[in-house]
């Protein structure tokens, strides 16, 4: 089913896009949530050069460009480039981020 039409708001003179109307806030909190995140960071003193802090930073660049197809920019720095199988994983679980070659 297709979503409604959300109509647009004027405020201040200037028309506002259906989808920063519709969107703004989820996103917002999103932001917010990383930021709160390195927040954290910082205040553990952790960082110590990690691949997965290293990857999202690069991410948070990519999406300050001011061209289309971020999504798919930030998926290739957060995917591993490899296209051979490995032999046996080192872990359990995901790091969602590819970890440097050693």
């Amino acid at each position: 089913m297709p979503e409604p039409p959300i109509a647009s708001c004027r405020i201040g003179g200037m028309s506002n896009s259906p989808v920063i109307d519709r969107y703004f806030l989820e996103h917002r909190a999103k932001v917010l949530d990383v930021a709160a995140f390195l927040d954290r960071i910082d205040r553990a003193g952790e960082d110590a050069g990690d691949f997965r802090l290293a990857a999202l930073r690069q991410c948070i660049e990519v999406l300050l460009e001011d061209e289309p197809g971020r999504a798919e920019r930030v998926l290739r720095v957060l995917s591993d480039p490899s296209s051979e199988p490995i032999e046996r994983a080192g872990t359990k679980g995901a790091t969602g981020a590819c970890p440097p070659e050693d």
